[in-house]
């Protein structure tokens, strides 16, 4: 998540920077840093040093770090080798690759 490219309606936070309440974000919502609160966001993606803790809902996940507590995912959430999900999480599409890993309760629904 080195990429500099992002658009206006991004939002991006980098590792070593902490956001605590909610956020809407109508574009990518990049985390390589600390979020606790509300996500709302088209795309999240969750490098290696990114933790979000909270409730979120996203049309497509990409977690290469953590995400904890409730998540909605109404397209593809992909969790990568280095990805923990923990909590309970409602999605249309998973593939979670060798070493990532879920705990938690799951509902796989067509939202």
């Amino acid at each position: 998540m080195e990429d500099k490219n992002y658009a206006p309606n991004d939002l991006l936070i980098n590792e070593g920077v902490t956001f605590v309440g909610t956020a809407h974000v109508s574009g990518c919502a990049k985390v390589n840093g600390s979020f606790t609160g509300e996500l709302v966001t088209e795309t999240l993606e969750i490098g290696q040093t990114g933790l979000i803790k909270g409730r979120v809902r996203a049309k497509e996940i990409d977690v290469s770090g953590v995400l904890m507590d409730d998540v909605v995912c109404q397209g593809l959430l992909q969790i990568r080798n280095t990805g923990t999900v923990n909590g309970k999480l409602t999605y249309s599409d998973l593939d979670i690759e060798r070493g990532g890993r879920f705990e938690g309760d799951i509902h796989n629904k067509i939202i």
